[in-house]
């Protein structure tokens, strides 16, 4: 089944309906499936063809929903470009993909320039209402190229054939191209519809980045339940507020980060966000915190945690409402990432690959249709990822006994000091509990005799004071000695994103093991 089903569902049901809406226009269904038609007929003539790779680099827009239908109806594989990466970054994507066609909006219409200048054989099309800065540059024009293109008939994709490359986001190291087909992406938003996570009839609100999955997962979820969307073209706290109450907007997703930003916000109470039925969080670790602020303030919206990543399409594991309220909170499962997803078996390995007793922490391996079918062009890689059929994650935790995932740490940031193992996810939880802590994370520093100890960063609430003695106080009066912080740096600026909303811990790692090995194994 490919991407475009949901969309040939809707216009059959209900083709008059607002389809997209952003910045003041709105197009309906029947609008919005003429020019993917159209769009998709102006791919071939660039000479797109089946399997061939499209690139994207743009802030949301609807065009970029457009895009996503489009390519894929052409036959094609969409390729979305990480807004937060440096020219350099995404032109080695670029080389490594080697797109036929680059959209660009005014944003990056600079950068786009430049990568397809250095690369060669990129057509670059300019995708924005602005006038075209890049014209001289040989860029084309996009609503001149649906203007001129006559509609194709959808290509009908197969299940197995690639749908996207999506990088991912190289928190760790490099970032590799994540190849996801048809079945991938739908075998997932069918999933997400079972799990309730998408009303009949309501509007999604597209506020993260366009580019990264997570969004892009409810997207296609939203297409296959036939509802509306509405963009927002840059995540500010007044801009996501001020889309949910002009736009009526049901479902959202939000990483924490935009959790914690939204909720701290001191003109929240002055938006009606009555309509808001439910928020989708995952991509990083939510604390307690966080979520019992976002709960007070949001009293009429239901969360829900997705636990996963690119390389599975990306859900895993689902956390229902109901068990961060009520008997579900009392048990803890709030804490944890939920329990498998239909049609997706997790299991906890240890270092030889065998499953580990209930409780005990291992390594998280997921399979099932959403398993990714490789990295692009790394075939080595791909088979230290997937053992048959088993994803391995590179996330650390462990699974108790009614199946609910409890994630500790990716299995590359725990901290080892001493001989114990120490978990980052359980102290920033901790120290988030602080009034004074907006932000925080917690990483491993090189210590001659320990081997590492704990470390935290710390971004203060404005106005809020707090001393390092006082973190370290607070975290002593909360969880084992052994795992406290020795160190904590207090700062007033917000600690590095990745474009997902992940924090950087390898570049909050990198003054401290610059020129130095790890103690500890």
């Amino acid at each position: 089944m490919s991407i475009t089903h949901g969309l040939h569902r809707t216009l059959l049901l209900h083709r008059n309906g607002v389809a997209i809406s952003f910045e003041g226009r709105s197009r309906t269904w029947a609008e919005v499936g003429d020019r993917v038609a159209r769009l998709a007929g102006a791919l071939r003539g660039l000479g797109v063809g089946e399997g061939d790779r499209v690139a994207v680099l743009m802030l949301n827009q609807d065009r970029y929903v457009e895009l996503y239908l489009a390519v894929a109806w052409a036959g094609a594989a969409i390729v979305p470009l990480n807004i937060r990466w440096s020219a350099i970054e995404n032109e080695d994507a670029v080389r490594d993909c080697r797109p036929d066609v680059l959209f660009v909006d005014a944003a990056f219409a600079g950068m786009g320039a430049e990568i397809a200048g250095k690369v060669g054989g990129v057509k670059l099309v300019y995708a924005d209402d602005a006038a075209n800065p890049i014209a001289a540059s040989g860029a084309l024009e996009y609503e001149k190229l649906i203007a001129d293109a006559a509609p194709i008939e959808d290509r009908q994709a197969g299940d197995d054939d690639l749908a996207g490359i999506f990088y991912t986001g190289g928190t760790t190291g490099r970032s590799k191209g994540v190849m996801l087909s048809h079945r991938n992406l739908m075998s997932n938003a069918r999933n997400m519809l079972c799990e309730g996570l998408a009303s009949p009839g309501g509007t999604y609100l597209h506020v993260a980045p366009m580019f990264h999955l997570a969004n892009a997962a409810a997207m296609y979820l939203h297409f296959l339940a036939g509802n509306s969307h509405a963009v927002v073209r840059v995540f500010t706290p007044d801009a996501a507020a001020q889309a949910i109450e002009k736009f009526k907007v049901t479902e959202t997703l939000l990483v924490p980060t935009m959790i914690q930003m939204t909720v701290d916000h001191p003109d929240l109470g002055k938006y009606d966000l009555s309509s808001l039925r439910s928020v989708l969080y995952g991509a990083s670790v939510i604390s307690e915190a966080v979520m019992d602020r976002a709960m007070a303030k949001l009293p009429n919206t239901q969360f829900f945690q997705a636990y996963g990543m690119t390389e599975l399409s990306p859900c895993a594991t689902i956390l229902p409402w109901k068990d961060h309220i009520g008997e579900g909170r009392a048990k803890g499962r709030h804490r944890s990432g939920g329990r498998p997803t239909f049609l997706v078996d997790v299991r906890i390995v240890d270092a030889d690959d065998k499953p580990v007793p209930t409780g005990t922490v291992g390594e998280i391996c997921a399979r099932g249709e959403t398993v990714m079918m490789g990295y692009w062009e790394r075939p080595e890689e791909t088979a230290k990822a997937v053992v048959d059929g088993w994803m391995h994650t590179g996330d650390g935790g462990y699974m108790d006994e009614d199946g609910y995932v409890y994630v500790v740490d990716r299995i590359k940031d725990m901290i080892i000091s001493g001989g114990e193992n120490i978990y980052s996810a359980e102290v920033e939880n901790c120290i988030a509990q602080h009034p004074a802590v907006a932000q925080c994370a917690v990483i491993g520093v090189p210590h001659e005799h320990w081997g590492e100890t704990v470390h935290a960063v710390v971004m203060r609430k404005p106005g809020a004071a707090v001393t390092a003695d006082e973190i370290i106080a607070f975290c002593k009066a909360r969880i084992a000695g052994y795992k406290c912080p020795r160190s904590v740096k207090i700062q007033d600026e917000p600690l590095p994103l990745s474009g997902a909303g992940k924090i950087l811990k390898r570049d909050l790692r990198a003054p401290y093991w610059q020129d130095k090995q790890r103690g500890v194994n």
